[in-house]
């Protein structure tokens, strides 16, 4: 379908089209649609991040009560909370939008249909739910409260507590929340230092072992090697779920079905078949993507992931390139249309690190200038980016003894 995207409005409009077209046809492909549910469409929402579950010792570092409005998405508590500090928040109160047949409490609406082409910061969760999130806006995964949750803290910053409705819609009525923070236990694994900034053993020199560019399959040149992941096979798919980030499928059809079934969650377009690219001879291992729903017909960030044959400290090297698709353009190899990426390709670099950050499990973040850096360049489609030519190396941290989950 070679129809020109030139405004982000259309992008948008199209999306939600696309989505209701291929809701429908995906519904209509299913051997019995009559047993399907609403429920089969949803996945459960992201609860507060786990951890110890018993009550924490002595009285809490912060004491907070605050109300939370309707009218707002978000609200800055203006509270900086510590790895491995314990949140324990709690709300009442209730909510009513103009369109509901009902009031709601803190644990928001049930879904609907109508439900499907709204884009709330927690798609999983209900309209008008208590949510939260740690961190900046664009990579901290925003979590589910409800009526009470209970969480340890696994990377420091700033506390925000939200409503789960879109940014331009309001409701009558507010939450009151109570907010306390216990200090961190000294001897839990939770409470481990900031990430380190080098990393034994990863210099320019052990940087000439990677190829700086993947290639498509005629073995033309495209996206540059921007970063490394030192942890086992697990690890890495942890953190990047962790970290919000969907797996996207090679097998169109796969992902085109399983984009439909979890159309209200984060990977509504997110999975959408990824293109196939090359490095040390194969396909990439794993395509990861992070986007808002709707949106990413045109954009998401992305990127596609390689095990190496390198190891340091015994744990395996992974290597990959992330880029930012931020719109169409021309396929310079056989003049279709394919995505555009964002030419400073180290903002993207930036934000993986940033967004791996966040979950705290990272135990050393680095970058690196390789001796024969790559610094501008075209795509395997035609597309121009530059770099500063740093690859960012980051390793994961070993998982925590059982006894502190």
């Amino acid at each position: 379908m070679n129809i020109p995207l030139h405004r982000s409005g259309l992008r948008l409009k199209l999306g939600a089209a696309w989505l209701a077209l291929l809701l429908v046809q995906a519904l209509t492909a299913i051997s019995s649609p009559a047993v399907l549910s609403f429920a089969q469409l949803v996945k459960e929402a992201p609860a507060a991040p786990a951890g110890k579950k018993e009550a924490p010792a002595g009285p809490p570092r912060i004491h907070q009560e605050l109300a939370i409005s309707g009218a707002q998405q978000w609200v800055d508590t203006s509270l900086d909370v510590k790895a491995g500090e314990r949140l324990q928040i709690s709300a009442k109160g209730t909510l009513r939008y103009a369109d509901a047949q009902k009031q709601n409490g803190p644990e928001g609406l049930g879904r609907g249909f109508r439900d499907l082409l709204r884009i709330f910061p927690l798609n999983q969760a209900g309209r008008g739910a208590l949510i939260g999130r740690i961190g900046d806006a664009d990579v901290a995964e925003p979590f589910l409260i409800g009526p009470k949750a209970e969480a340890a803290v696994r990377a420091s910053g700033r506390l925000f507590l939200g409503i789960n409705q879109q940014s331009e819609e309001t409701a009558d009525g507010s939450f009151t929340v109570t907010v306390d923070v216990f200090a961190a236990d000294p001897s839990s694994a939770s409470s481990a230092a900031p990430p380190a900034t080098s990393i034994p053993g990863v210099t320019p020199d052990f940087l000439k072992n990677i190829p700086r560019r993947v290639s498509d399959k005629s073995g033309n040149p495209g996206d540059m090697t921007n970063f490394l992941l030192i942890g086992s096979e697990a690890q890495v798919q942890q953190i990047f779920q962790d970290a919000g980030w969907v797996k996207v499928d090679r097998d169109t059809k796969n992902a085109v079905l399983r984009g439909i079934l979890a159309s209200v969650s984060k990977e509504s377009y997110v999975t959408m078949p990824m293109s196939v690219l090359y490095l040390f001879g194969r396909p990439q291992d794993y395509g990861f993507a992070h986007a808002e729903p709707l949106t990413v017909v045109a954009t998401r960030h992305h990127l596609r992931i390689w095990k190496s044959a390198l190891t340091l400290e015994g744990l395996p090297v992974w290597v990959g390139a992330a880029t930012h698709d931020i719109g169409f353009e021309r396929d310079q190899r056989n003049k279709g249309i394919t995505h555009k990426i964002d030419p400073d390709i180290d903002a993207e670099r930036d934000y993986l690190g940033k967004s791996l950050s966040e979950t705290g499990e990272l135990s050393a973040i680095a970058r690196v200038l390789p001796a024969d850096a790559l610094k501008e360049a075209r795509t395997a489609t035609g597309g121009t980016f530059h770099s500063s030519g740093d690859v960012l190396v980051m390793r994961i941290a070993a998982p925590a003894p059982s006894s502190a989950h």
